[in-house]
């Protein structure tokens, strides 16, 4: 057989169509796609067959080639275009707020609230008592002002517009003072210098990064005055100097520095900027809400923050406030409607799914008691050994049902938070330690990521860990599956 022969042979594109299968599949996911995966996989075909070697040629599948194959290798190929590329992953690493595969996860209630509000219209805008225009502003603020003891509040997408917002409203032109060990990088290199310099503030660094004084942020401060009469010998190397906008706290979220240390306390820093006449801001980036402290957590919440005199706190909703992906700014009404006003703030607003998430979420803070049943974050980071121990018990019965060649054995492990919140903070926990025939944990720790519901699972010292306060009840079966 000649190569022209086969390419003869390969089948006219409306001949595949009339398939029952994919007559079928057009009018489920429409026929321009479907017709589309039939010319793809023709002209893979005869890509193959031009390819081929004068010696090979007699070797080629013909039946490769038919009309049924087509369709089938058709129907295949748009399984794989329309895969997801964000899909459900199940936590067992220990990492409660796991950066990579999506920090904070949401209750099933919240969730519904989302569903509920987002697959019709909504009144995301629209004041339905009065009949006219709202603004998605108030949907939340009410709530969060109740919750926090704040004045005012907004929300924007994530804590870094947050931040961005904050310094352009109320430093931009002026300077911003800062402590230097407090000048922070978090994930994706975003640093507190680069996004002041973005947001048209200027930075001026106090103290030194082990040690900060309240005296370091008052000897540098300038009032309009101040600056018209320096001159140029009071400048450090003729660098020009500005009114000063704000005195700025950023809260060590990611990183902690220990031994011969001092920072100036949020209560120093209000005295002084009621003295002076400057806000202060404390970027607090965690957004925990309530007291933690009896589980290990000693982390400034937000209502004490206020309490403390902060005039603007910013926070994101999707770490310790285990909410959605968000950043909340609350403080004195002056300020945020300033924000609320300023250009960025469109761009930066956040969709009424997240809101849906974060009302329903922000609900469950009104009975703190209800926030640690019901907030996944919190119940995790609250959970007793009894519970972790019960939870991996039932773990090993699942995997040994279903694995025969499965060793298991509880061990003892250290989980953390994570997503840049508490770095020092240690919770002590169970994992169930897994040995799976003669496989490698690395062979494991593959196997268990290309099941359906892939398995993130922790490596120490080669051994396969499963640790379970990251895992929920109903996901025992799934991991047990993965392990068949």
């Amino acid at each position: 057989m000649q190569k022209q022969e086969l390419l003869r042979g390969l089948p006219k594109v409306d001949e595949v169509m009339r398939q029952e299968s994919l007559v079928m599949l057009a009018e489920e996911k429409g026929e321009l796609l479907v017709t589309e995966a039939v010319r793809d996989v023709i002209a893979a075909k005869r890509n193959e067959i031009l390819d081929l070697l004068e010696e090979t040629v007699e070797l080629f599948d013909t039946d490769s080639i038919s009309i049924g194959n087509i369709a089938s290798a058709a129907e295949e190929l748009l399984v794989q275009k329309e895969k997801k590329k964000l899909f459900p992953v199940i936590n067992a690493t220990g990492t409660i707020l796991h950066t990579n595969i999506g920090r904070a996860p949401l209750g099933q209630d919240v969730m519904d609230n989302v569903v509920k509000a987002s697959t019709g219209y909504s009144s995301l805008e629209y004041n339905v008592s009065a009949g006219k225009r709202g603004s998605r502003h108030d949907l939340v603020g009410e709530l969060i002002k109740e919750l926090t003891g704040a004045e005012d509040a907004m929300v924007v997408n994530n804590n870094a517009a947050a931040t961005m917002l904050v310094l352009a409203t109320l430093g931009k032109g002026k300077e911003v003072v800062v402590s230097r060990g407090e000048l922070v990088e978090i994930g994706g290199s975003f640093r507190i210098p680069d996004i002041m310099k973005q947001s048209g503030a200027y930075l001026t660094e106090v103290g030194t990064s082990n040690k900060t004084k309240i005296s370091d942020y008052e000897n540098v401060i300038l009032t309009k005055d101040d600056v018209a009469k320096l001159e140029w010998d009071d400048l450090d190397r003729g660098m020009e100097r500005f009114e000063t906008g704000a005195l700025m706290k950023v809260h060590k979220s990611n990183y902690d520095i220990i031994g011969f240390t001092e920072e100036t306390t949020i209560e120093e820093l209000a005295e002084l900027g009621e003295k002076k006449g400057i806000p202060v801001i404390f970027d607090m980036g965690n957004g925990l809400m309530l007291d933690m402290s009896e589980y290990g957590l000693n982390e400034p919440t937000i209502p004490a923050s206020l309490k403390a005199g902060a005039d603007v706190v910013l926070f994101s909703g999707d770490k310790l406030l285990g909410g959605p992906q968000a950043g909340i700014i609350v403080g004195k009404r002056e300020y945020i409607k300033a924000m609320k006003k300023h250009p960025l703030a469109r761009a930066l607003r956040v969709d009424k799914m997240t809101f849906a998430a974060l009302e329903a979420t922000l609900l469950k803070y009104r009975d703190p008691k209800l926030a640690l049943r019901d907030i996944p974050v919190l119940r995790m980071i609250a959970s007793s050994e009894e519970v972790l121990r019960e939870r991996a018990e039932r773990l090993i019965e699942a995997i040994k049902k279903a694995n025969k060649d499965a060793v298991c054995e509880i061990v003892e492990v250290e989980d953390q938070i994570g997503g840049g919140s508490a770095p020092l903070v240690r919770l002590p926990g169970l994992a169930v330690y897994v040995q799976d025939g003669n496989k490698s944990a690395d062979r494991t720790e593959r196997k268990l990521r290309k099941a359906e519901i892939p398995v993130i699972a922790r490596i120490n010292d080669d051994r396969l860990l499963l640790c379970v306060r990251t895992i929920t009840d109903d996901e025992i079966d799934l991991i047990a599956e993965a392990l068949r």
